[in-house]
This record gives structure tokens, sequence and C-alpha cells, in this order.
């Protein structure tokens, strides 16, 4: 698969949030938070289609308002409970809009960055039937220990570096791309094949508490001013 004929990116966005009230579209760095992730999307030469699934009529005036060129699908009120697993909203979305590759990304990923997102969908492409799906992850070097107290990915006799730990992957939410008939048939993103794609701890940050809203709020003028 050397160029998909269509990919659609999905952005799923909910007018409630449990733990930052209103975070969707809330002002980060001078603009509403979901601006962010839209705007880097739509520079995003390999996508054909920009989707954003949502409840909100704040975020759908917004969206008419400031990117009339991405298409809007008003979740269905039987998927709008905080318990719905996401793989339930892809699979409504994915029957909504055709596309032959999907890419869902989130509102609370705003410094993720038009190259990372090229360099994820083109390493998928050409590593395609090896690999059919993919998911953003990020490296750590830390210890891990399960609830019983022992050591998962280290020997507490051997204190190693952190630096020179086995690493661990942290699957970040940042990004996943796949395909509809996989979703289907698994109910889930992931296929049998995903390819791990890493994204920097700082790239990969993800809004889900006040001070998450914070950090990324500095982060994101700092870039913005050619700081960071």
């Amino acid at each position: 698969m050397k160029r998909a004929e269509k990919i659609v990116a999905l952005v799923p966005m909910r007018h409630h949030s449990q733990r930052v009230p209103g975070k969707n579209y809330r002002e980060l760095a001078g603009k509403p938070l979901f601006h962010h992730i839209l705007h880097t999307l739509q520079d995003v030469s390999e996508i054909d289609q920009i989707v954003v699934d949502t409840d909100s009529s704040k975020i759908m005036e917004g969206v008419a308002q400031f990117f009339p060129g991405v298409t809007v699908l008003e979740r269905p009120e039987h998927l709008r409970a905080d318990d719905i697993p996401m793989n339930e909203v892809l699979l409504y979305d994915t029957s909504q809009v055709e596309g032959d590759l999907y890419l869902q990304t989130h509102s609370t990923n705003p410094l993720l960055t038009v190259a990372t997102i090229s360099k994820a969908i083109n390493q998928l492409l050409a590593a395609y039937p090896t690999f059919d799906s993919l998911f953003g992850v990020t490296r750590r070097h830390v210890r891990l220990w399960d609830e019983l107290t022992r050591p998962i990915n280290h020997n507490p006799a051997i204190l190693l570096q952190t630096q020179d730990l086995p690493p661990v992957f942290e699957d970040n939410s940042c990004m996943y791309i796949f395909q509809r008939e996989n979703l289907v048939r698994r109910r889930n993103r992931l296929s049998e094949r995903p390819m791990m794609f890493e994204i920097s701890a700082q790239e990969a940050m993800d809004i889900d508490n006040e001070i998450d809203f914070r950090i990324v709020d500095l982060m994101m003028r700092f870039r913005m001013e050619g700081k960071g």
C-alpha cells in the first residue's frame, strides 16, 4: 500500500469533561483548545478529509465558523455516556464517512506536529501488510512494579541506572491509524499486526487534568514564540 486512496482524520470531542471543565473549547495559548489539532491536521498533506465527532453545539459552531472544510458528525445520544468505549464511537464515525485509512487523534494532544503525523502515515503505508495498523507510544526507562510488589522490568538486586533499563512503551493515545474492516471485525482500533510509532514525551503531552492544561499552555506559548 504505497498510497491509500483516501485517508480520513477523526477527532472525537465531547462537550462535557470530567476533570477539566470545558477543556475541548477552553482557551489555550490564545485560541480554543480544539483549534490547535485541527490547524495541524489541515497542514498534513496525506490527509484527505477531517471529521469532528461531537455532542457539543459550541464546538459545532466553532468548527463551522473557523474550519468550514471540516466535516462535523453529531454524536448520537446512545454514544454520549462517559463509559462508552471509544471503539464504539469510531464504529459509528467510520460507518458515516468512507475512507481507506482512518487516523484518530484528540484535541487534548495539541503539541502533536504535522511532521510527526505525516511520518506515521508514511511509515505504516511503507510497512503494509507486515503491519496493518499503528498506535503512538512513548518510550519510558523506569522501574515498574506490580500490585504485589513484584518487579516487572528489572532486577532489584542489580541497581542499573534508569537509562540502562530495558525500555517499556506507553500507549500515549496521541494517534491511531486503522482500517474499518479490522475495527468491525475486532471492535478494536488495533489489528493483529499493529506498529508502535514512537513520539517524544514532550510532543505526546496529553491534557488529562488542570495541571496538564497549564503546562501544555506554557509549552505551546513557548513554541509559538520560537523558544521551544
